[in-house]
């Protein structure tokens, strides 16, 4: 398995586990879990299928499905534990944050051609299943708070998609659109950086 590959499953299932987590927080049962994690960890990526009118990736590969289930079993089984480091789970989360808006905005600019729809699509594959989360357990939105979330997928998407306009090497546009939206996520993160309200 590849390196890429790899980060995409271990992204869909650290977001699983923030979905699974916020049904934990509702006493949900066990297909609350499943639900949440599900909607969670592959939401994003089907929105940015959907709207790129191509085959949605989990149902091309069930693996992604089954991650999400998986997760969501585990932290059924095992929440009062994980719900005590969460503030790693924020961390892992700000990984996935990063990968998932570079590789959507990489799919898009693929797809397409088009810069616009290749920052639209990293913002909302990175960041629309934690927005179905939150709606779905009545918990205020990522897009409501005035801590930054958004704004990070925004700079990587917008980076990478800078970078692969100005002729970068692919390698070189990936990691800076990473970096930028990591560093923008864990900014927030560590220092407390947010929005005025």
């Amino acid at each position: 398995m590849n390196p890429i590959a790899l980060l995409d499953y271990a992204g869909v299932a650290v977001f699983a586990a923030t979905g699974a987590l916020a049904a934990s927080r509702k006493q949900l049962d066990i297909i609350g879990f499943l639900f949440l994690a599900s909607v969670t960890g592959i939401g994003g990526g089907t929105l940015r299928d959907v709207i790129l009118n191509l085959p949605v990736f989990w149902v091309a590969n069930s693996g992604y499905v089954l991650i999400c289930a998986v997760v969501a079993v585990l932290v059924f089984f095992s929440a009062h534990r994980v719900e005590s480091r969460w503030k790693w789970l924020l961390w892992l989360d700000a990984i996935g944050l990063a990968a998932f808006s570079v590789m959507g905005a990489a799919k898009g600019l693929a797809i397409t051609g088009s810069p616009v729809v290749s920052v639209v699509t990293g913002v909302l594959t990175a960041t629309f299943g934690g927005i179905l989360r939150d709606l779905l357990a009545g918990e205020p939105s990522v897009l409501l708070r005035p801590e930054i979330y958004v704004t990070a997928a925004l700079a990587g998407a917008g980076l990478y998609t800078l970078g692969d306009l100005a002729g970068l090497p692919p390698l070189a546009s990936d990691l800076a659109g990473f970096a930028a939206a990591f560093l923008v996520r864990g900014g927030a993160l560590k220092f407390g950086w947010s929005f005025p309200s």
